[in-house]
This record gives structure tokens, sequence and C-alpha cells, in this order.
């Protein structure tokens, strides 16, 4: 199934949707495909300001822990409190309500330096 192309992504498998003047991050379908069953959503990171590649959090599996970052700089403004409750819901709608945090850009135009999704579906299905 290809990633949506209503978001850009990284090759960390987090995926980036502008939503207005916010952008939501998550984690791709691929990246739930192989982290399997999800069991642990943190973040440490949930105000103020972000750096671009900076960490945001992290997200535990049966098989692995694996860092969550951010392609784009600006301000945290929302946490996902629903997947920290219940990372579950990331293994059921990773690109839906699996959202994790929402960030409010300081420039935009760093989403265009991101991976649009047939890159990244080129990168992952080698």
């Amino acid at each position: 199934m290809p990633s949506p192309d209503d978001r850009r992504y990284l090759n960390s498998h987090e995926w980036h949707k502008p939503e207005g003047d916010l952008v939501a991050i998550g984690v791709s379908q691929f990246a739930v495909d192989e982290l399997t069953d999800i069991t642990f959503v943190e973040v440490t990171h949930e105000s103020g300001p972000i750096g671009q590649g900076e960490p945001f959090g992290e997200i535990e599996s049966v098989k692995a822990t694996s860092d969550l970052y951010t392609g784009i700089a600006g301000e945290v403004v929302e946490v996902n409190q629903q997947v920290i409750d219940d990372p579950s819901v990331i293994n059921q709608d990773p690109y839906g309500q699996g959202w994790i945090i929402k960030i409010r850009p300081s420039d935009p135009g760093q989403l265009d330096g991101l991976l649009s999704a047939g890159d990244y579906d080129a990168a992952n299905t080698g």
C-alpha cells in the first residue's frame, strides 16, 4: 500500500502532515509493520521550541525501541494523549488517529526538504 501523498517523510519513518498552520507528526505504516505491536509511546518534548532533526520522544514495541524525530523546526503545541494512553491506536490507524505531536513550524518551507511519499516508498521497498 503506498504511503499517503498529502504529507512528507523522514528516512527514520516519521510522517509530517500540514494541517492549517500546524504540522501533525506520526509514524508510517512501514514503521508500524517493522515494529509490530506497539506497546509504549513517550513524548519527551511536550511543548515549546524544537529544532529540525531533534528527537521528541520514543516508541517501543515487542521488537525494538526507536527514537522519534521531527524534520522541521518549530514549537510543539499539542500531544496526542490518546496514543500515550493506548499506543495500539498507532497500529490501528497510523495515518489518522495515530498522530503523535503537532508543531507550529517556524519555517513551513522546511517540509519541502523532506521525502515525498513516492521517494519514501521507493527507499523502503528495496
